[in-house]
């Protein structure tokens, strides 16, 4: 089984004017799962952002082993058009051969036709999760991934996390909500905020 990992040193997050959080330090390894947690505006998502390499740190370093997807409030798919054709110009880029399967798993296989303008915002995020996991990556940045969704819907996204850590691949959680992880690691921001 390959070893990925995902680390960060020093790390410190400005947004605008305002520092939000500094000296942050992280190591996860292969099969771990980290909950990270704090108030509104202290910097969780802007963390995701800097671990999955679209924002730069103010300061500090990150690294990784292995692939990274990221899944936040943003879908990226196109609202215009069909699920299926949404999912289906993201798994062609990916190089995913069955997309399909991976809708039948999140339960919006009967979705394909309608367009995603028209989906609840549950359905957006098992959609949101489709396209993860046709992405195979082996680093999950998740950020709020249990907002709108049914209970049905939260336990296939617990089971997802403990499947991809019990693979040997990484989960970073950041959540409002409480979310059974397989290692039970958490880091909550306050403790690094300026």
């Amino acid at each position: 089984m390959q070893a990925y990992h995902l680390t960060a040193s020093d790390l410190a997050c400005r947004r605008g004017e305002r520092l939000l959080f500094r000296g942050l330090c992280l190591t996860l390894r292969s099969g771990d799962a980290l909950h990270v947690a704090g108030a509104n505006g202290i910097g969780k998502t802007s963390l995701l952002r800097i671990l999955a390499g679209l924002l730069r740190p103010f300061a500090g370093t990150t690294t990784h082993d292995g692939s990274v997807g990221l899944i936040d409030e943003r879908t990226a798919l196109n609202p215009q058009i069909a699920l299926g054709k949404a999912l289906e110009f993201w798994g062609d880029l990916d190089g995913c051969s069955d997309q399909r399967m991976n809708c039948q798993l999140m339960g919006i296989d009967e979705l394909i036709d309608i367009p995603v303008r028209y989906l609840s915002t549950g359905q957006k995020k098992r959609a949101a999760f489709a396209r993860l996991l046709n992405q195979g990556t082996n680093i999950w940045l998740l950020d709020e991934p249990l907002n709108g969704l049914d209970s049905e819907g939260r336990a296939k996204v617990d089971a997802l996390i403990r499947l991809h850590c019990g693979g040997g691949g990484i989960c970073v959680v950041a959540s409002h909500t409480p979310i059974d992880l397989p290692s039970g690691q958490a880091l909550d921001l306050t403790e690094f905020a300026v």
